[in-house]
C-alpha cells in the first residue's frame, strides 16, 4: 500500500514539473516575441518621429489593453490582447527612445544592456535557488500602487527630484517582479503563461526605462 502510494506521489510530481516547465517555456517564448513586436513598433515610432501620446492616452490604452487581456487570457485572443497591448507599450516608448537617442544614444544602449542582466541573473536565481519568494507579493502591490501615485505626482509637479525618486524606486519593485512572478511559476502558483508573459514584460519595461532615466541624470550630472 505504501508503495502504491510513494508511485503515486511521484507520479504527480512528475506532471506538476512537467506542467510547470510547459508554463515557463511557453512564458519565455511569448515574452521573446513580444519584446520583438514591441521593439518594432517602438522603432516605427522613432522613424516617423511620433510625438508622445499624452498622459490619459497612455494610461487609457494601457489599463484598457490590460483589462482586455485579463478577460481573454484563457481563449486564442488572450494571444491577440498580449499583442496589442506590448505593441501599444512599445509605441509609447518611441518618443522617449528618439529624445535620449538623439543626445546620448550610449544611455539606450546601457539601459538595455544592464536590463538584459538584471532579467537574466534574477530569473536564473529564482529558477535554481530554492528559496521562495512569494512573501514579496504584498510588499509589490503596495510599493507599485505607492510608485504610480508618486510618479503621477512628480509629472504634474516636474519634480525632478521626485522623479529620480520614482525611477529608483522602480528599479527595485521591478527587480523584484521578476524574481516573484518567475518563482511563483516554478512553484506551480501561475498557470496561465499569457499573464505571466504581462507581468514579465511590464517588468522589463519598467525597468529599462527606469534605467535610462537614471543614466541620464547621471550622465548629466
Amino acid at each position: 500500500m505504501s508503495s502504491q502510494m510513494q508511485f503515486s506521489q511521484t507520479a504527480n510530481s512528475a506532471v506538476e514539473l512537467t506542467s510547470v516547465n510547459k508554463v515557463l517555456r511557453n512564458t519565455y517564448a511569448l515574452l521573446a516575441l513580444t519584446l520583438l513586436f514591441s521593439g518594432v513598433t517602438a522603432s516605427l515610432a522613432v522613424y516617423f518621429n511620433m510625438p508622445p501620446l499624452g498622459l490619459l492616452l497612455t494610461l487609457g490604452g494601457y489599463f484598457g489593453l490590460l483589462f482586455l487581456t485579463h478577460k481573454t487570457q484563457n481563449s486564442a485572443a488572450g494571444l491577440l490582447s498580449v499583442f496589442a497591448l506590448t505593441g501599444f507599450m512599445g509605441l509609447t516608448l518611441g518618443p522617449l527612445l528618439s529624445a535620449y537617442w538623439a543626445g546620448a544614444p550610449a544611455i539606450v544602449l546601457k539601459a538595455a544592456v544592464t536590463t538584459a542582466a538584471v532579467f537574466i541573473g534574477l530569473s536564473a536565481y529564482a529558477i535554481f535557488s530554492k528559496r521562495d519568494f512569494s512573501f514579496l507579493r504584498s510588499f509589490l502591490v503596495v510599493g507599485i500602487i505607492v510608485g504610480f501615485v508618486m510618479a503621477l505626482i512628480a509629472f504634474f509637479m516636474e519634480s525632478s527630484a521626485l522623479s529620480l525618486a520614482v525611477s529608483a524606486m522602480f528599479v527595485l519593485l521591478m527587480s523584484g517582479l521578476i524574481l516573484y512572478e518567475t518563482n511563483n511559476i516554478m512553484k506551480g502558483g501561475e498557470t496561465n503563461y499569457i499573464m505571466a508573459t504581462v507581468s514579465l514584460f511590464v517588468a522589463i519595461f519598467n525597468l529599462f526605462t527606469s534605467l535610462m532615466h537614471l543614466f541620464g541624470v547621471g550622465q548629466s550630472e
